[in-house]
């Protein structure tokens, strides 16, 4: 089954890359005459629109490839930069203590307690609303939620009997930190990871809902559940057919960490 899910993970990987090059149609081309169709077995369907058409005509199953693409991006790239923030704040506040582990403690107190609906309108107010600076945004959204959870780890783990002997061997710091504290912390990680990586989808859904995302007529799979919550009542199809990929993504990416955690755990080999 990890191979199936991985085959599957793969196959969406290659379809976001090759997108924009296998869509039947162009994402943002108009056919008023053909807007609103259902997908292939509903009555008004149109056999070259199989997913359906939207408000303007334009082919949904173009749209989600290239939405998948974008979307795609967004999500794993801000959600490394979550990760690679998170483990490093953790990680320093959890070994070094002190004084520099409260200092990195109490901004991780205040990420968690502004709104972080006032940081990404200050930020892309700021520094505009670009595909950098939304990948960024999105990426510094979630980073506390590791920094607590490691820190917690280290904090446990930094006084267990193999790290005491690797310290009183001689061992630098950096030698401890990566080869006994961070592989005995990764297998939670990677359960935030897989938590979180469709949290960042709907936080891209949400950022678009509000005019801070991608703009139009540029299409991410959750602007196109934000554009379809108009016509849930005459023409669900148009919401749906996104939710549907953002909800097998969000499985598949579940089921892959569910495997990695049982796999990377140190703890049971």
């Amino acid at each position: 089954m990890p191979r199936i899910y991985i085959a599957a993970f793969a196959l969406i990987l290659v379809a976001a890359i090759a997108g924009p090059a296998i869509a039947p149609f162009d994402p943002n081309a108009q056919t008023l005459l053909a807007r609103l169709r259902p997908p292939v077995g509903f009555d008004r369907a149109m056999a070259i629109h199989p997913l359906g058409t939207d408000e303007l005509g334009r082919d949904l199953l173009s749209r989600t490839l290239s939405g998948l693409q974008l979307t795609m991006l967004i999500a794993l790239a801000g959600s490394f930069i979550s990760l690679v923030v998170g483990v490093a704040f953790g990680t320093i506040a959890g070994y070094f203590r002190g004084r520099l582990g409260m200092f990195l403690v109490a901004v991780v107190d205040v990420q968690m307690a502004v709104p972080f609906t006032l940081i990404a309108l200050l930020v892309i107010a700021t520094l505009g609303n670009s595909l950098p600076v939304l990948i960024s945004v999105i990426g510094i959204s979630g980073w506390e939620v590791y920094a607590r959870l490691v820190r917690a780890q280290v904090l446990s783990i930094s006084h267990q009997p193999f790290v005491e002997a690797a310290r009183a061997a001689g061992a630098s710091h950096s030698r401890i930190l990566f080869r006994h504290v961070i592989p005995n912390v990764f297998s939670p990680i990677i359960v935030i990871w897989t938590m979180t990586f469709s949290a960042l989808i709907l936080l891209e859904s949400s950022l678009s809902f509000l005019g801070l995302g991608v703009q139009p007529p540029t299409a991410t799979l959750g602007s196109m559940v934000g554009s379809g919550r108009d016509y849930l009542a005459t023409a669900p199809w148009v919401a749906v057919v996104p939710s549907l990929v953002i909800m097998f993504i969000s499985l598949l990416v579940l089921l892959i960490g569910d495997w990695l955690r049982d796999a990377l755990d140190v703890k049971l080999k």
